[in-house]
């Protein structure tokens, strides 16, 4: 084969010259190469090292809703779509996720001056930008490497942003003190509900470990748990109570999860995602007792603080009420909360920004969760300066305080109206029942189908081998499952699960 590669590398010229025959013709020379090649017999294809059968199979039971395949079918149709083949709509709008600004929400005027500068730091002479945006500026990139957002940052996060993260959290926990050196800047929450999981999850058989998530739940943490090898332990929201955590059912789920695995950690996520409630601080009490009582590590998702939009409620923060409750729970739960930039009054997705908070870790797995960052370096340091806008914004009496206060008020209060019309308007259709929304940035609705209708979709489904539901997409434009009594989250997609009867309406939060 390398002979003959010689020759056709050799035929390229005109004449070819050299041990192989002076003088020959370019085509005299391909084809002794072409000879020289069938002389040896073409091999079969080796076997794909790689394939589903030989994959990590953990990888391959990982589900992850928010982009399964009906997003990847509305992907197709936005192709179709574009090369212009007709169908009876015009645009696809993709509910599947919370993202605000492809939605049409409008970036923070301040967050992006003071990106904008750190990026291209020559701005920073410009008149066109308000000195407290310059401010901020020339404090990140000091803190840089080479004074540069391009370079790397320690892997626990750029160290004047931490600060600033412990300083706000103690703002918005009324006093209660943070340290920096308890904070971690993450790749959004993900990365930091995905990094402690790692750690947490060991054991084998009976011994595994069980983590405890709420049903209906946000599908990153089945995702995380199935890739991770590690038990899920479903705990269901009572939608009688306007989808609230009842202790109750968590020593029920504990109960039974205890005869196949060891139950070590607890997730909550406040305000809800996807069923948009608010737990107030009675419910958050009686959740960390239970954690104390059960020993376990409680994670607090709470990237929507800043989406409550019901004046009967208010968002406490676990770190807070932790604190509150007395030393015998404050210096002994174990507790890992997390934010980003992706929601909020930001809805800063791409940036992918965030931080987690971990208290009470043992000294010894702080070193072993500092190593588990350290192996994807850092997460990306302009990641971490929008985080640091969102926990350093302009106070009263700087340049841009009224710009930014009038804008994240704008946010809030769109977010509230949609709130409201969305739970009214699904309220009016028939056979559609939804909650109130007191928070986060979804609906969660129960959709009653008639007997009927679900013995034709069933029968449909059988004859067709799922066509029916794809024609559905097509032409009707709707993009759906019908398991029997659907649940659609969608932000103001799939997911749920049957769950007891909806109340006509919920008691308000005392807070």
């Amino acid at each position: 084969m390398q002979r003959a590669a010689a020759l056709v590398r050799r035929g390229c010229c005109s004449r070819t010259l050299g041990p192989w025959g002076r003088g020959r013709s370019q085509s005299s020379a391909a084809a002794e190469a072409s000879a020289v090649l069938k002389v040896r017999p073409e091999r079969s294809r080796r076997e794909r090292i790689l394939t589903l059968e030989s994959m990590n199979p953990q990888v391959k039971a990982v589900e992850y809703a928010v982009r399964g395949p009906i997003v990847l079918k509305a992907g197709e149709i936005e192709l179709e779509l574009q090369r212009g083949i007709k169908k009876p709509f015009t645009e696809v709008i993709r509910a599947n996720i919370g993202d605000a600004h492809a939605m049409g929400q409008q970036p923070i005027t301040f967050l992006r001056q003071v990106m904008a500068l750190c990026t291209y730091p020559n701005l920073l002479d410009s008149p066109s930008f308000p000195e407290d945006a310059k401010k901020r500026a020339r404090r990140i990139l000091q803190a840089c490497g080479g004074n540069s957002l391009g370079s790397y940052s320690a892997s626990q996060g750029v160290n004047c942003i931490r600060e600033d993260v412990a300083a706000y959290i103690t703002r918005r926990d009324g006093g209660v003190p943070a340290d920096p050196d308890n904070i971690y800047l993450t790749t959004g929450a993900s990365d930091g509900i995905s990094t402690i999981l790692k750690i947490l999850v060991s054991g084998g058989g009976k011994s595994r470990t069980g983590v405890m998530i709420p049903i209906p739940q946000y599908p990153l943490y089945s995702a995380v748990i199935s890739e991770l090898d590690a038990i899920q332990v479903n705990y269901y929201l009572d939608e009688d109570n306007c989808w609230a955590l009842n202790v109750n059912e968590l020593r029920r789920a504990l109960r039974q999860a205890k005869e196949h695995c060891n139950p070590k950690v607890l997730c909550i996520i406040n305000p809800g995602n996807p069923t948009g409630q608010v737990q107030s601080r009675k419910c958050i009490e009686d959740v960390i007792h239970f954690a104390w009582e059960e020993k376990l590590f409680l994670l607090a998702d709470e990237v929507y603080q800043d989406n409550v939009y019901s004046p009967d409620c208010k968002f406490h923060s676990f770190k807070k009420v932790l604190y509150e409750m007395g030393p015998e729970y404050s210096s002994n739960v174990e507790l890992a909360s997390f934010h980003s930039t992706s929601k909020g009054y930001m809805g800063e997705c791409g940036y992918r920004g965030g931080y987690m908070e971990v208290i009470n870790l043992h000294p010894e797995i702080k070193g072993q969760l500092v190593k588990l960052l350290s192996v994807r370096l850092c997460p990306p340091v302009s990641g971490q300066a929008a985080m640091d806008i969102v926990v350093n914004p302009p106070v009263p009496g700087e340049e841009s305080f009224e710009q930014f206060s009038r804008e994240k008020e704008s946010v809030l209060g769109n977010l509230a109206k949609k709130a409201k019309l969305t739970e009214d308007l699904f309220n009016q259709v028939p056979g559609i029942h939804c909650n109130p929304l007191q928070g986060a940035m979804y609906a969660f609705p129960r959709i009653f189908i008639p007997t009927k209708a679900m013995e034709a979709a069933q029968n449909d489904h059988s004859s067709s081998g799922g066509e029916a539901e794809d024609s559905a997409t097509e032409s009707e434009g709707l993009s759906h499952k019908v398991p029997g009594e659907v649940r659609v989250s969608t932000p103001w997609a799939p997911r749920g699960s049957p769950g007891p009867r909806p109340s006509s309406r919920c008691p308000p939060n005392p807070d």
